[in-house]
């Protein structure tokens, strides 16, 4: 990733619920509360002598890096959340937060919301605006009819109903 890309990419909102960032906030005050027993473990981990082959202290050390680059990557999803609630949308076209029903090729219902990536829960009818059905669904409005490629082949699908619920 160039500097430019990284600049692009650290201003852009990421969309998501209220319910998907208190999940993210909730992850993150758990992992800082994580913090201080890693230190522990190191230290006590220390005290064991020599650390060339004392396995605890590069497992605690491996599991800080880890804590470390997780709460990075939350603390940067948290500063450029964007919290979009449904019921304040309205309009024509799919948009994010939107809840979608489509017909499938044999003319069955399916139904899924529009979230963000972290939000995402196929068994509860939550895709990812990222996710290629997502993405296709993205500004399209009742009526239109919908290819996409996923990886058991090519899904079609008409746009019966938007509803922001």
């Amino acid at each position: 990733m160039c500097g430019g890309e990284r600049e692009r990419r650290t201003m852009e909102k990421v969309p998501m619920l209220a319910e998907g960032y208190e999940q993210i906030t909730a992850e993150l005050k758990a992992l800082r509360a994580e913090r201080p027993k890693i230190v522990d473990a190191i230290e006590e981990a220390r005290a064991h002598g020599d650390l060339s082959e004392n396995a605890e202290y590069h497992a605690a050390k491996e599991r800080q890096g880890q804590v470390e680059a997780m709460i990075g990557d939350l603390e940067d999803r948290v500063s450029r959340a964007q919290i979009i609630d449904p019921t304040s949308l309205s309009g024509d076209k799919i948009v994010f937060g939107a809840t979608v029903t489509l017909l499938d090729e044999d003319d069955k219902p399916v139904k899924y919301q529009i979230v963000g990536q972290t939000e995402a829960d196929a068994k509860k009818g939550r895709i990812s605006y990222s996710s290629p059905l997502g993405r296709a669904l993205i500004s399209r409005q009742v009526g239109d009819e919908i290819e996409v490629t996923v990886p058991s082949g090519d899904k079609f699908y008409l746009v019966e109903k938007i509803e922001f619920i």
